[in-house]
């Protein structure tokens, strides 16, 4: 046994490369002697100290692949070597282990940037899962992948954009990965909450193992403890056999509670003790069983806010919240939009079985970037699954997203193509102005630009059919949607 600070050195600087072995960081000599044991008998190098001092010198000289410590050491607290590990130590994850029952220190340890915890006294099959969790074993999955790569068969499967907020949610994911830490996805309806979520895990070491998605507002509340928890045969009327529940299925990966705050008060109480224990009993039976899952909550309420009306448990929201992931709404970065736009076409048109994607006209995308998406990227992709059924196969145009339309006019045959708000307020604000353009030729706002050139151009075709609608469009070469669509937007009444 291994009970001593001294270790063989490293010459030189710390090792680059993640090693196979472990820091046992605890003043019990029992507790590291068990751990010590269970840690040899999966193959892997030790070393066993008593105290904070011993562990920050160990670590100056040799590379973990993890690091347990117990929360209180006789010269120190283990919250303290959390920090200087995160700090030092970025590759090397450290899981706490604290007093039975005490949720606030496991809490405090996982928002400090604890990898997991384990509760006293421990439990073995919990330390070995944790331990597979955390060291790259032989047989597993590489421990980390990019958090921006997505399936390879469905390229819009990821979190695309260039934009600052979603370089910044994509690093936020790498960071997010390696911890085993309960994380609550915010955003609106359609932003990406369940991909985001599937990023985590697919980025992090629970990659092989299920992701398990469940709605928690689309469950009945009377099956909601089946479900979740499994039931034994005989438990109710119609259990003829075992069955596991989502936390049973999620065995060793990751479970994702979709639209968490939907769960009524009585299942929130249940849900609490199994995440706080990480035990679960199934209905009907008599024992409870240990789980092995990490939590991934998201919601598009604002959960402090049901918990101020008392629709959602505190303690519960404390448990889950441990860390925060904010996704920006589509209006927030319509500089993404020509890049997802791009992906969802092309993946439609692979689905549809189309030769050749069909490209976004200009003046479509230009619609597109000017409009608010209350349904966010859910509403984008089926505006264009829809225009991809309308569009002429080479080109989508304004009029083939078929938003309902803004005004009617009873002498034409044809209906009105709408307008966006901002779009009818930008063309009468520059067809009151003239756009400046300096010496050099480049004009001081390109989009106004274009719309004055438009607006030209279109007046004349006017003028030469004597304002005769239809023959101006042919004159043109574009439908008679499109040119009404664009005198709507330009002002041309």
């Amino acid at each position: 046994m291994n009970e001593s600070a001294d270790s063989q050195p490293v010459t030189g600087a710390r090792t680059a490369e993640r090693t196979r072995r472990v820091l046992v960081v605890d003043d019990e000599a029992d507790l590291r002697e068990l751990l010590e044991l269970t840690l040899v008998g999966m193959g892997l190098d030790v070393d066993c100290v008593g105290s904070l001092a011993d562990a920050e010198r160990l670590l100056a000289r040799q590379a973990y692949a993890l690091c347990l410590t117990d929360m209180r050491l006789p010269d120190g607290d283990g919250l303290a070597l959390v920090a200087a590990i995160n700090s030092r130590y970025p590759q090397t994850p450290v899981a706490v282990i604290t007093a039975y029952g005490s949720a606030e220190n496991a809490v405090a340890a996982l928002k400090a940037g604890a990898f997991d915890y384990l509760a006293k006294p421990v439990a073995l099959d919990a330390l070995r899962s944790l331990v597979r969790s955390a060291v790259q074993l032989p047989g597993q999955q590489p421990a980390v992948r990019d958090a921006a790569a997505g399936t390879a068969d469905d390229p819009t499967r990821q979190l695309l954009g260039g934009s600052a907020a979603m370089n910044e949610v994509r690093a936020q994911i790498q960071r997010l990965a390696r911890s085993m830490a309960p994380v609550s996805i915010a955003g609106e309806s359609g932003s990406g909450k369940e991909l985001a979520a599937r990023l985590i895990h697919q980025s992090g070491p629970r990659a092989a193992q299920p992701f398990v998605a469940v709605n928690c507002g689309a469950i009945p509340e009377a099956l909601m403890e089946a479900e979740f928890f499994g039931y034994r045969k005989g438990a109710f009327t119609g259990a003829d056999q075992d069955r596991d529940g989502f936390f049973q299925a999620a065995s060793g990966g990751t479970l994702f509670l979709d639209e968490v705050a939907d769960l009524p008060l009585a299942m929130q109480v249940k849900l609490l003790r199994a995440i706080q224990e990480k035990r679960v009993r199934k209905v009907g039976a008599t024992v409870e069983g240990a789980i092995d899952v990490r939590i991934v909550s998201a919601t598009h309420q604002d959960l402090a806010q049901c918990v101020a009306s008392g629709r959602f448990r505190q303690d519960l929201f404390y448990r889950l919240n441990v860390i925060e992931l904010k996704l920006p709404a589509l209006r927030d970065r319509l500089d993404d939009i020509p890049a997802l736009a791009g992906a969802i076409i092309e993946r439609l048109a692979a689905r549809a079985g189309m030769a050749q994607a069909p490209r976004l006209a200009s003046v479509t995308l230009r619609y597109l970037q000017s409009y608010r998406f209350p349904g966010n990227v859910r509403e984008l992709e089926n505006m264009l699954e829809r225009a991809l059924a309308f569009c002429n196969g080479e080109v989508i145009n304004v009029e083939d997203l078929g938003l309902k339309p803004a005004v009617s006019d009873a002498n034409e045959s044809e209906r009105a193509e709408p307008v966006a708000e901002g779009d009818a307020q930008a063309a009468q604000a520059s067809e009151r102005r003239p756009v400046r353009v300096s010496e050099e030729g480049i004009p001081e706002s390109l989009p106004d630009y274009l719309d004055q050139i438009e607006r030209d151009t279109i007046q004349r075709a006017l003028e030469k059919t004597r304002y005769n609608r239809t023959a101006a469009a042919r004159l043109l070469g574009i439908t008679f949607r499109a040119l009404r669509y664009r005198m709507q937007r330009l002002g041309l009444n």
